[in-house]
């Protein structure tokens, strides 16, 4: 991916913004879940979608008044269209996953400069972890992380894996068979399943996952922040065609993704395009 020429310096100081603003989101989160005020599932849901998008909105708002913002949770604003820099959010990423007091759900935090994702931070408050990442012209990249043991594994840390399946991080509740084809193309891989996709994307990064493709119901929000960490190690990240992603559009709507570890890209690709044959 070369990114349009988004100055460093503004790159960075809104990486670090993000970095800050998705981690103290996820301690408000884990505050509501942790209150027992709100013992009714979906209402939780509710609540912490409501309470963790109100404090990033003021956040951004208050540091970067003439930025776009593109929510999950907010009405969308056609303003967005027309600004340079643009934050693509979902306050909580995987609400199922956080009603139901599991710890695979994330905050996500991300940015776009003229059409493409530029930097991006990944909160996973349940596991203490938050990672961050910006990428650069001609895919170099910078990344920062905090907390928790899950460290992070660049991308070509398994290059060389051999004697094991494949394992693909696939979604808890509605895996698109054209993943289960392209799993058992590629030797009958292992699936993980998970909820969120930035947590499925740090799945990746933490070593623990090879591939995540989807194909089904993805907005900018869900994929924006994830893509931004993946690509900060070194991942590849794409459409089911190998193109590359652009955000900040009129219809947010991003239904396809593939993460894979550089050496697989082509192999992944050509049994993605046999499975759609």
């Amino acid at each position: 991916m070369t990114v349009t020429l988004a100055p460093a310096a503004e790159v960075d100081a809104r990486l670090a913004f993000a970095t800050r603003i998705a981690e103290a989101g996820g301690r408000r989160l884990l505050a509501v879940r942790g209150s027992g005020r709100w013992t009714d599932p979906d209402m939780l849901g509710d609540v912490g979608d409501q309470a963790a998008d109100g404090y990033l909105q003021g956040a951004l708002q208050a540091r970067w008044p003439d930025d776009g913002i593109l929510s999950e949770e907010t009405v969308d604003a056609p303003e967005r269209l027309q600004r340079a820099w643009t934050w693509i959010v979902d306050p909580l990423d995987g609400t199922k996953e956080f009603s139901q007091g599991r710890h695979d759900w994330a905050v996500h935090v991300g940015i776009a400069f003229q059409g493409q994702i530029v930097a991006g931070a990944v909160a996973m408050p349940a596991i203490g972890r938050v990672v961050g990442g910006r990428c650069t012209v001609g895919g170099a990249a910078a990344l920062t992380g905090t907390g928790g043991e899950w460290p992070i594994a660049l991308a070509g840390d398994d290059g060389s894996a051999t004697g094991r399946r494949l394992r693909f991080v696939v979604s808890r509740s509605h895996t698109p068979e054209i993943v289960q084809k392209v799993a058992r193309a590629l030797g009958d891989a292992e699936q993980i399943p998970c909820g969120s996709v930035g947590f499925k994307v740090s799945m990746l990064l933490f070593g623990k996952a090879d591939v995540y493709v989807h194909k089904k119901g993805l907005k900018e929000w869900d994929t924006g922040a994830p893509e931004a960490v993946a690509r900060a190690c070194g991942f590849v990240v794409c459409r089911l065609d190998g193109r590359e992603h652009r955000y900040n559009q009129p219809d947010p709507r991003n239904d396809e993704i593939v993460v894979c570890r550089p050496w697989l890209r082509e192999r992944l690709l050509a049994a993605i395009a046999a499975a759609r044959a």
